[in-house]
């Protein structure tokens, strides 16, 4: 992991000198994000599907970010960025998870929650957009399986390096733009993808986005395994300064 980090972080050491903003920018945006569960959780062994089983279901998200840009070449610009996820639903097991056997009906809460802290500089900066840069990703998730006699929690914790990279086109003279974004890491068997592309529309101070976002998690932590893939539409809100 630390050779991942190093080899990302020298790579924008010599991209910082090739672009960078003209005057100090501020901007932050809220989202909605109609996620959509798919994959395995393991632990000690034992497997569950989250749809086909436990049918879990979207009970809600938080998506929001902020970021600061400025004028000085050889500091990197800053974003951070959080993202929160709940799941719930009633299933049957098909097979025994976590001493429950084949058959049970359970209950299952699903909290998926990751804070990024992102340093990026701009290599383009003008109707065509490009920025590149490095994650930090606090990330944590926990399944819960209860009945009325047990229970059983699954989780996983980690802060991991992430590569960064972001494009936009924009339409002169209009306010509309496409872009994509998206964070990447894969390293000993372990991988995260988290990736968006969007259509974006600017009027003044406001820029209201739609688009669609997945994020691919196989992560393992001791004997518990998360590898699951959450993707839907977005819609989001924000203000440029």
């Amino acid at each position: 992991m630390r050779k991942l980090t190093l080899a990302i972080g020298s790579s924008l050491l010599i991209a910082a000198p090739l672009a960078h903003s003209d005057v100090v920018g501020l901007g932050a945006s809220v989202s909605y994000w109609d996620s959509d569960l798919s994959g395995r959780i393991a632990s000690d062994g034992s497997s569950v599907d989250v749809n086909d089983e436990l049918r879990l279901k979207d009970d809600g998200n938080a998506n929001a970010s902020i970021y600061v840009e400025h004028p000085v070449p050889v500091l990197p610009n800053v974003r951070l960025a959080y993202t929160l996820v709940q799941q719930s639903g009633n299933g049957t097991l098909t097979s025994s998870y976590q001493g429950f056997g084949a058959g049970t009906a359970v209950r299952s809460d699903l909290d998926l929650e990751q804070l990024d802290l992102t340093l990026y500089y701009e290599i383009l900066d003008n109707w065509v957009n490009l920025d590149l840069g490095l994650t930090v990703r606090d990330f944590s998730g926990e399944l819960l399986v209860q009945n009325t006699s047990q229970s059983s929690l699954t989780k996983a914790d980690a802060v991991l390096p992430l590569g960064y990279v972001a494009a936009r086109f924009d339409l002169p003279l209009t306010g509309v733009a496409v872009g994509a974004e998206g964070n990447f890491m894969s390293f000993d068997g372990d991988s995260i993808r988290d990736f968006n592309v969007y259509g974006q529309y600017s009027i003044s101070l406001l820029q209201l986005r739609a688009g669609y976002r997945q994020i691919a998690v196989d992560y393992e932590d001791g004997s518990d395994v998360f590898d699951i893939e959450l993707d839907g539409p977005f819609i989001s809100a924000g203000v440029t300064f």
